[in-house]
């Protein structure tokens, strides 16, 4: 089916990609405007991709006639001045994207400075991006979606303040009649339901509306997570992360350097490994990537995306070792890469030769001989995602490696058109609804959770973390956490926290042990999916060096192991806590290196203490805090002091009463 996709929600003046789906590079696609506020002068061209701006507020339609029929796509548009900060909405080439990397060149992605999501609301003090969660339920003889609605932290609007626009999407048979919309609820007959019923919405204010969210329900629910079901109709939330990722433990591999001194070749040393990541609790493996590539390690200048790399193995080697990793339970995340090709690509290659030369429209240019690329990257070459033959090359590659494995790991997603992904999104969504995307985008993205990623690289909690190794005030990490409501995600996104990878330097080198244990502390505590680099459990100082196997530091990699136990037996840690801040006092060592916290569940709840100081520090926490240290199963309260006063090395997690928290 060639219909480009869900209802968009943008402001005036934002850029919506109109791209059919699974193209055929053949066929002809053209695209005309149907309906557009009456004070809208945009147009639209020829092309089989095309770029539409609304100029005025109102609802569009656009119509695509493709070989399949006609298909229309809704585009809703809000006045400028209620467009969030940091939008993003296109993602094409040398446009917007608010990123800051650098994993080609001499930066680093996410070096910036920890910065408050605070200073991103609006100029008058008003408040900024509202929030929207949408709950389907099967009421008797209704399909129900209501809304629930938060207003922005820092606002001064409540949730009764906040109206909800509901969209039909254009690919189901709905028969809008039949709807009935109440407040913040839309109702639709079950006997009017088609086979499948996708409805989207967003929240709005007087600051601003908030990221899309959408449900689901469906005739014909197998192999869907359901959120509820009856009475023959399943419903479910597509944008929602899958269950198995938010508490899983991902575990990066730069595959090249993985082996140390081993003689193994690359996947077989990391099947070698297998038992070693399960006994460190590892639930996923990320390798960097595998396919053909040029001559810099990394393998992210691509020369071919449906080939494994030769000095890797063959695809039969990949394969013996995804299956070894799922036979012992792991999940396994593809690098995927879509922005660009490497300038060894043969249609790169090819296409350099002139401006006639075949695969021309592959790349876009900057001269006759030179392409568009990003930071000055002298290797690599971005794709043109206006010409169908580009789209359709990558699409296949996606079905090819979506088979095999569990997930992608997507890179440089800010730098890929919206629609190419949210394409992506559906595509394994619908073939596996527990298929997990992660995208790299640095600074993370808002917009980003509305079906195009399912989980976001944390970079303004590493960005905290880096800031308080290097002597920031361990609150930091904290309002980091914070931040992600105050900058509109909503409270369904899901986050990879992390200290380092491979386009960083080891935390242990720039901070010390004792500042890189208190980040691993916080990496298995705080909200979201943590990431341990390989290396970084035992040690590892070189980023990209052969890891020192026969080096590892022993009591460390004990250290992690337990942190990882603790969070994965814990239900206070788990996904569906809470982050509680709480009263505490630092009565011995520095404040400024010490927070403490709690995660609470409705009926379990945990109380964290993180150290990056160099002593030990003994704090005073809530009452109803038992002493008893969870990693390390010590009893830690100091001596004489019969309430909640413990002494802390660098990580600490507490059992507690959730009644207690505040006092």
């Amino acid at each position: 089916m060639h219909h480009p996709g869900p209802p968009r929600f943008v402001a005036t003046g934002d850029e919506v990609e109109l791209a059919p789906r699974d193209p055929d590079p053949s066929a002809t696609y053209t695209w005309r405007l149907t309906q557009a506020p009456k004070e809208s002068t945009v147009s639209l061209g020829d092309d089989p991709v095309e770029h539409l701006v609304p100029d005025a507020p109102g609802r569009y339609v656009i119509r695509l006639t493709a070989p399949d029929g006609e298909h229309d796509l809704t585009v809703r548009a809000f006045p400028g001045r209620l467009q969030p900060s940091g939008t993003h909405t296109s993602g094409r080439s040398g446009g917007h994207s608010g990123v800051s990397s650098g994993r080609s060149g001499s930066g680093h992605s996410g070096s910036g400075e920890y910065t408050s999501a605070r200073d991103s609301g609006d100029e008058d003090g008003g408040g900024g991006q509202p929030r929207l969660t949408l709950r389907p339920e099967i009421e008797g003889d209704e399909a129900v979606v209501r809304a629930d609605c938060s207003p922005h932290p820092e606002g001064t609007e409540t949730a009764g303040d906040l109206t909800v626009e509901f969209l039909l999407d254009d690919r189901d048979d709905i028969d809008a009649d039949a709807v009935t919309r109440d407040g913040t609820a839309l109702r639709i007959p079950l006997d009017a339901l088609p086979d499948r019923a996708r409805i989207h919405a967003v929240a709005i204010g007087d600051h601003g509306y908030s990221v899309p969210d959408a449900v689901e329900f469906s005739r014909d629910g197998g192999g869907i997570e359901t959120v509820t079901s009856g009475d023959g109709v399943a419903a479910s939330r597509p944008y929602d992360a899958p269950a198995w990722a938010e508490d899983a433990v991902i575990y990066e591999i730069y595959v090249r350097t993985f082996a140390g001194e081993s003689d193994a070749s690359p996947f077989d040393a990391i099947i070698d490994r297998l038992d070693y990541l399960d006994s460190l609790g590892v639930d996923a493996i990320w390798l960097t990537p595998v396919l053909q590539n040029d001559h810099a390690p990394h393998g992210y200048n691509i020369t071919d995306f449906f080939e494994i790399a030769s000095d890797l193995g063959t695809r039969a080697d990949y394969e013996r070792f995804i299956e070894a990793a799922h036979d012992r339970g792991f999940k396994v995340l593809f690098d995927l890469v879509c922005n660009h090709s490497a300038r060894t690509h043969p249609y790169f290659e090819s296409a350099v030769e002139g401006p006639d030369a075949d695969y021309r429209e592959w790349y876009e240019w900057r001269s006759d001989t030179e392409p568009e690329t990003y930071f000055e990257w002298e290797h690599i070459a971005n794709f043109n995602f206006d010409h169908l033959p580009v789209r359709r090359h990558l699409l296949d590659a996606v079905a090819q490696w979506a088979e095999l494995v569990d997930g992608f790991r997507c890179d440089m997603a800010w730098a890929v058109p919206n629609g190419f992904w949210r394409e992506i999104h559906d595509y394994c969504k619908d073939r596996d609804s527990e298929f997990l995307l992660l995208d790299e985008t640095i600074p993370y993205i808002p917009d980003f959770q509305a079906g195009l990623f399912d989980m976001h690289f944390d970079s303004t909690t590493y960005a905290a973390l880096r800031q308080v190794g290097d002597g920031g005030d361990a609150e930091a990490v904290l309002s980091a956490i914070e931040g992600r409501a105050e900058i509109g995600f909503p409270e369904h996104a899901s986050f990879m926290l992390y200290a380092e990878n491979h386009d960083e330097t080891r935390y242990i080198v720039d901070y010390g042990r004792d500042a890189a244990e208190a980040a691993a502390g916080a990496l298995f505590t705080l909200p979201g999916a943590p990431l341990l680099y390989a290396g970084q459990e035992f040690g590892q100082r070189g980023r990209r060096d052969d890891l020192a196997w026969d080096h590892a530091d022993k009591a460390l990699q004990s250290f992690v192991s337990d942190l990882s136990a603790t969070r994965h037996d814990q239900p206070a840690l788990s996904a569906d806590a809470d982050l509680v801040r709480i009263p505490y006092e630092v009565r011995d060592g520095p404040s400024d290196r010490v927070v403490a916290y709690a995660r609470a569940t409705d009926e379990d709840a945990a109380v964290v203490v993180l150290n990056f100081g160099s002593e030990p520090t003994t704090v005073r926490l809530p009452a109803g805090t038992d002493d008893t240290d969870l990693v390390s199963g010590e009893h830690r309260g100091a001596a004489g002091d019969g309430g909640a006063t413990v002494t802390v090395d660098s990580v600490s997690v507490f059992p507690a009463d959730e009644s207690d928290l505040s006092q």
